[in-house]
């Protein structure tokens, strides 16, 4: 090859003249490595301190609640809303206002914050979680059918069970036992026993005349003498 035979100082050269070729966008490869570099984990730190702010300020808001400090509370979770949305924490605080909310009897002012999170949460169980909730307030409010699409519009998964069981109260509610007492059932079938309470479902199912495993009996209509 041409380069076995070259001198030691015609190398040198050649090698000299590369860099003076090559040299700056050399120099800047370096530079730019270093920068990514530096700038990836002044990025990771930042996220990092962001997590632990967010953690302490949800600490705190915790904290509030023990002391029944509801105005405090609620400025905490409206701060971690503000600051640090696209944490989880977030999606916490906005459960927690929904909370504060109907502890007040302000069923109105729920529906805005649990909505976001059913709708927008990256977190599935939290979004079934707001889902369950919103659909109470819904019928709190007297919008059976609102509440029974509210539970029909997503997967229920392992929520399953708590979903057929508050279709069954937006039914009841709206005086259709039938259908209230098939979600009931449908409820005990899917019941995986994690947080699920069986107890309270069968009391629902007796009072509708019914045995968990029985259709519900008709209603015998009364008549006038």
């Amino acid at each position: 090859m041409a380069e076995d035979l070259m001198t030691d100082d015609e190398q040198l050269e050649s090698l000299k003249h590369w860099f003076s070729e090559n040299g700056n966008w050399l120099a800047g490869g370096v530079l730019l490595g270093a920068a990514l570099l530096f700038g990836w984990r002044y990025y990771d730190n930042y996220k990092n301190q962001q997590a632990l702010t967010a953690a302490e300020k949800f600490n705190a808001l915790n904290t509030a609640l023990e002391k029944n400090d509801r105005a405090a509370a609620r400025n905490i979770a409206e701060d971690l809303k503000k600051d640090y949305s696209s944490s989880p924490y977030a999606d916490q605080a906005d459960l927690m206002i929904a909370r504060l909310a109907v502890d007040s009897g302000e069923l109105q002012n729920t529906i805005d914050p649990l909505t976001r999170v059913m709708n927008n949460s990256r977190d599935s169980e939290l979004r079934n979680i707001a889902r369950l909730r919103l659909a109470r307030v819904l019928i709190d409010q007297g919008k059976f059918d609102e509440a029974v699409d509210t539970l029909s519009a997503a997967q229920s998964g392992a929520f399953g069970a708590r979903f057929h069981e508050v279709r069954g109260d937006a039914y009841y509610a709206k005086k259709d036992t039938t259908a209230a007492l098939r979600e009931y059932q449908a409820a005990l079938a899917d019941a995986d026993n994690r947080g699920f309470e069986r107890g309270l479902v069968e009391l629902k199912i007796n009072d509708l005349g019914a045995t968990p495993n029985e259709p519900a009996k008709p209603a015998v209509a009364k008549v006038a003498h």
